[in-house]
């Protein structure tokens, strides 16, 4: 059985490494190259684009993949859509593997909005300092607010444009709780802007923004495509490729 995983999460790599360890099994990671020095799964890897749901519906077809899981990152919206389309052309069954959206606790100051737009939109009422995680590539969204400092966090460094005020801090998760609440006290951030990523890697920052009593601008994940099936972690994609093959 050939398995394709739309990668670049943890989640994803701990899938492969799983699924690669059985010998009934090819397993072909494919990561969208965005980042310079990504860290390479266990089995088979392509890096780059398909050219859309059609190029990937070839890709399926020519590299005859049985399975299908999309365990891209919650925000990758438009990968999730290709997939759905060529699974759909191709009649690959399709999972896709979600780690589940961060629930605000007791003490959180959460501020959810719809867009990285949104987000800009509510910082001057909130903020002067803002601790940006929400990845290089939208830091366009936030330029025109050049009374307030950004402190810009990413695995790479990103491009303009960017807001006037911008420090850029490259550093790649896991993050510590102690280093989250360093980099708040260090900076004098007053609000922090995050995707809802979910998961473990990057949670810390919220609890170290709840301790110092910093509000923080979520930006909401957006939906799967209807009728995707969802698990929520990689036991639960194991058994469904299981149940698969059975």
């Amino acid at each position: 059985m050939h398995v394709l995983i739309l990668g670049g999460t943890t989640e994803a790599r701990r899938l492969a490494a799983e699924l690669a360890a059985d010998p009934a099994l090819r397993v072909t990671s494919s990561l969208a190259g965005r980042v310079a020095e990504p860290r390479l799964p266990a089995g088979e890897v392509r890096i780059g684009g398909f050219g859309g749901p059609s190029g990937l519906a070839d890709w399926l077809r020519e590299q005859h993949v049985d399975a299908l899981i999309d365990a891209t990152h919650p925000f990758a919206g438009t990968i999730s859509r290709n997939a759905a389309e060529a699974a759909a052309e191709v009649h690959v069954p399709l999972l896709a593997l979600r780690r589940p959206s961060w629930v605000p606790v007791d003490g959180d100051r959460w501020h959810p909005v719809g867009s990285l737009e949104e987000a800009a939109a509510a910082l001057p009422a909130l903020g002067r300092r803002v601790f940006l995680t929400t990845g290089r590539q939208g830091l366009a969204a936030f330029t025109g607010l050049d009374d307030l400092f950004f402190l810009a966090r990413s695995v790479d460094a990103p491009e303009p444009p960017m807001p006037a005020q911008t420090a850029v801090l490259l550093d790649r998760g896991p993050f510590t709780l102690d280093g989250e609440r360093a980099v708040l006290r260090e900076h004098r951030i007053d609000v922090l802007v995050t995707k809802d990523s979910g998961g473990a890697a990057t949670a810390p920052k919220l609890t170290a923004a709840r301790e110092l009593g910093v509000p923080v601008v979520i930006v909401r994940r957006p939906a799967l495509p209807p009728g995707v099936r969802t698990v929520a972690d990689v036991a639960g994609a194991v058994d469904w490729l299981a149940r698969l093959g059975a």
